[in-house]
């Protein structure tokens, strides 16, 4: 259940010229561009006031983020009777679509949207003390499946979520690749046996040694049970799709999340309202409060400022990672494509560090070698775009038209080369079958039609490059890659694919039963450097108990989920976030 008993009464004081508005009355229409496309607004007017605000059911805007904007803001600028209320934090570019489309509203009613000028005025709420048995700090995958899982055995949860919804972390975005090593889903898909030191060899390699060992040993041993569990528990659905083959493991052992991640999430939120645990949202934990050595709650803020001691039994970290903190990161990461949740600041690492608890491996974070710059400084992910690419007859080159990797190398040793490409840029190439799968998988990432249709429009000229032409010679030249190598690339790629092998590379024939197209229209698409997930971690027991500087682990205070990633080592396999997440 919510706690409504801690939402404070918020008094409003309206002052300017507001009674000095006068309207057209009648409703008006406008329409703004979302994260996944069009916000259409209509705003009711009599002649002195804002009557109603409706966001038409026809958004794609994401379930659980955006739609926590649509489902809040229209009720704030009636209660205001202004647009000059607080975006929805981490939903401010449909905050801002329905904002824009309110003021456009507003000026078609005849008045000024900038002179509708409200003071809100919030009365300092009283502080209060809370008694749960746990404190769960956070609410991504790990927070609220922790959440659940100790409420249904009996214990008095109360979870803080800094941000105004639930599922606020990286699994609420994510491309949506879940590894289900040893599970009954991954027997059913033809992989009879994948046994937990499979998976630690795997994963160490991909890490590069800097492991966590404690928590792998931990993850590989109970995450066929887990994947199980939450299949069973929360009914999660699946693309109907084969075990994905991945070049960091030995066996086939991720499978995608229908419609990624998103749906994921809203299962999991939906999961806890159903169940008795107190979810106080906008309200970010500050402090962990310590007695004779033992973590024994938290002090937190409101929105509105009030303060909230929270004491319990147990405090459970679940805060995620600190990639939208660059005063965190270190290069490559600080220069990277950030691609993650705002939420993402570090709170919980910072808390746990000013009580003494030792980190590692700040310094690493996952890089993928699969984004575009979709803003400034700001990526997407095409991951599942380029995968549906590969397995028709697309390719990837650099400037000079050249293959220089093979495509289905892991993510890592593909970003390795990217990283010293001129402009961190690779190009892949496509035919228009290719194309067509292409935006089929980048349709399961949330990317509208809307956005690719502006990208091609644009044709090279601004990022993200997104060319095409007619000819391979015409593509090739709107992003400056050389037509004519590009062209003998393609020609000598198409006799491997003949002949049944890549003689320079190696990419699996599994992965070259098409050949490039011979006619247009062809299409290219950069290839950029993006991150999102770290690996700093605080240091952990098996039973997930965070360790203090003399190795002994800190009564009463717990921690799971990416505050915990250093299982990973330097850099995380596909699919194992949420794996971790859930385990």
């Amino acid at each position: 259940m919510i706690l409504k008993s801690l939402i404070p009464a918020i008094a409003l004081s309206f002052a300017g010229s507001l009674c000095a508005a006068q309207f057209t009355p009648g409703t008006y229409t406008a329409i703004e561009d979302g994260v996944h496309g069009p916000v259409k607004v209509s705003v009711k007017f009599s002649a002195d006031k804002i009557e109603d605000v409706t966001v038409d059911p026809s958004h794609q805007e994401t379930i659980g983020i955006g739609t926590v904007a649509i489902e809040q803001l229209p009720a704030e600028i009636i209660k205001a009777q202004s647009v000059k209320v607080d975006s929805i934090a981490g939903a401010s570019i449909t905050s801002n679509a329905i904002l824009k489309a309110v003021s456009n509203c507003i000026t078609q009613a005849g008045a000024d949207p900038n002179k509708l000028n409200v003071q809100n005025i919030a009365k300092a709420a009283p502080a209060q003390t809370l008694h749960p048995d746990i404190v769960g700090v956070g609410s991504g995958i790990a927070g609220m499946v922790a959440a659940i899982n100790s409420a249904e055995h009996g214990a008095k949860v109360i979870l803080l979520e800094k941000m105004p919804f639930l599922g606020a972390g990286a699994s609420g975005i994510c491309g949506g690749q879940f590894a289900v090593a040893g599970s009954k889903l991954q027997k059913s898909k033809g992989v009879e046996y994948d046994p937990p030191q499979a998976l630690v060899y795997d994963i160490i390699g991909n890490g590069h040694n800097y492991n966590n060992l404690t928590s792998l040993k931990l993850l590989a041993e109970n995450l066929p049970r887990s994947v199980d569990w939450a299949i069973d528990k929360f009914n999660l659905q699946f693309e109907d799709q084969p075990m994905q083959y991945r070049a960091e493991f030995q066996n086939n052992r991720t499978i995608y999340l229908k419609d990624g991640c998103a749906p994921m999430a809203e299962t999991l939120r939906q999961a806890v309202r159903k169940t008795d645990i107190d979810v106080l949202t906008n309200t970010r934990a500050n402090k962990l409060i310590v007695e004779n050595g033992r973590v024994v709650g938290v002090e937190a803020t409101g929105k509105d400022g009030a303060k909230y001691t929270v004491l319990g039994k147990a405090v459970l970290l679940a805060t995620g990672g600190y990639g939208a903190n660059k005063d965190m990161l270190v290069e490559p990461l600080k220069s990277a494509l950030y691609y993650g949740p705002v939420s993402a600041t570090g709170d919980g690492h910072k808390m746990a560090a000013e009580i003494g608890a030792p980190l590692e491996l700040m310094e690493f974070g996952k890089r993928y070698p699969n984004g575009i710059e979709a803003a400034p400084g700001q990526a997407k992910s095409i991951i599942q775009g380029n995968y549906r690419a590969l397995l028709k007859s697309g390719i990837l080159v650099d400037a000079k038209g050249n293959r220089v990797i093979n495509e289905k190398a892991s993510n890592n040793t593909i970003m390795q080369l990217l990283e010293k490409m001129p402009h961190q840029t690779l190009f892949l190439v496509m035919d228009k079958p290719s194309f067509d799968g292409f935006v089929e998988g980048v349709h399961t990432l949330g990317i509208t039609d809307g956005e690719l249709e502006k990208w091609l429009a644009a044709n090279g000229s601004e990022p993200p490059l997104f060319a095409h032409g007619e000819t391979l010679e015409e593509a090739a030249t709107h992003v400056g890659i050389n037509a004519e190598n590009l062209k003998k690339t393609i020609e000598r790629y198409n006799g491997f694919v003949k002949n049944g092998k890549d003689e320079d590379f190696g990419r699996p024939k599994a992965f070259m039963k098409e050949t490039v197209l011979d006619q247009g229209p062809y299409y290219i698409v950069e290839q950029k450097p993006r991150f999102a997930t770290t690996m700093g971690s605080v240091k952990i027991t098996d039973a997930l108990q965070v360790l203090g500087k003399d190795g002994k682990p800190i009564p009463g205070l717990y921690a799971a989920g990416e505050i915990t990633n250093a299982l990973h080592g330097d850099d995380s396999s596909a699919g194992m976030n949420v794996a971790w997440g859930f385990t």
